[in-house]
């Protein structure tokens, strides 16, 4: 059985374009993970402009040209090679699919975003626990009350995702996230979810609950899920996004964007 951690990017696109459909938190260690939405061209300014609002929540890490599938972040075939998609028309999530070769338009422009999966690493390097990993979950992700920056005809809410931290090591995983702004950075938040809306950790809007333990803090950072939350709120009638946790791994390696 092959080591998911010490796959290459194309080994493991291979994977999922022959039907594995999984998360991808702890794939292809030291490579960079990203999420992805495909929106008509008409609104690929609005989407840039919305990022350039929301800059934590969505920080754009590649664009394609209209109607492309690739990147050059990304040397794969972006309606195959990855491990899971969702299908939206006029704002509604439709179809959760395995491909969408035929679902793509020649007017999408792909945008790929960055992800906290990146830093990830870095936390374990660190000593920090990351609670979907031990468990081999999902990421739990969380819509908020607190609203992004509109820009053109796009408006939503700002998406989360939560890792519970042991409280002596909170200042840790601020300090350690903080040194990759470009995927997202330190916490929006620490400790009580009310504070951004949440009324239950048990129940994420996306991904797997996990267990917030006795002298644990849960930590909340901007997620990639943002701009479908957009998609959804702002009624766009057309889009595809990554499944949820089900990322692009890039050619790009995650050191790319640390800083200091």
């Amino acid at each position: 059985m092959e080591n998911v951690a010490e796959l290459s990017p194309e080994r493991a696109r291979e994977r999922f374009r022959a039907g594995e459909r999984v998360p991808t938190a702890g794939w292809c260690r030291g490579w960079t993970q990203a999420n992805l939405i495909a929106v008509p061209a008409a609104l690929r300014y609005d989407l840039l402009l919305f990022a350039h609002h929301n800059p934590q929540a969505c920080p754009v890490l590649d664009v394609g040209e209209p109607g492309a599938w690739s990147t050059a972040l990304f040397g794969g075939d972006l309606r195959t090679d990855l491990p899971g998609y969702r299908l939206y028309r006029d704002g509604r999530p439709v179809a959760d699919l395995g491909e969408v070769t035929a679902e793509w338009r020649d007017d999408l422009v792909p945008f790929l975003i960055g992800c906290s999966f990146t830093f990830e690493g870095a936390l374990l390097a660190a000593g920090v626990p990351v609670r979907h990993l031990e468990l081999g979950t999902n990421v739990p992700m969380y819509v908020t009350d607190v609203p992004c920056r509109s820009a053109g005809s796009l408006s939503g809410p700002l998406v989360v995702s939560m890792r519970p931290v042991p409280e002596e090591l909170v200042g840790t995983a601020v300090e350690v996230s903080g040194r990759y702004p470009r995927v997202h950075g330190a916490p929006v938040h620490a400790g009580d979810p009310a504070g951004l809306g949440i009324g239950d950790l048990a129940r994420p809007d996306f991904g797997d609950a996990v267990e917030v333990r006795e002298g644990e803090v849960p930590l909340f950072w901007a997620c990639g899920v943002t701009p479908q939350a957009a998609v959804m709120a702002s009624g766009v009638e057309y889009a595809i996004g990554h499944l949820p946790g089900h990322m692009a791994i890039l050619d790009a390696r995650d050191d790319d964007y640390r800083v200091g």
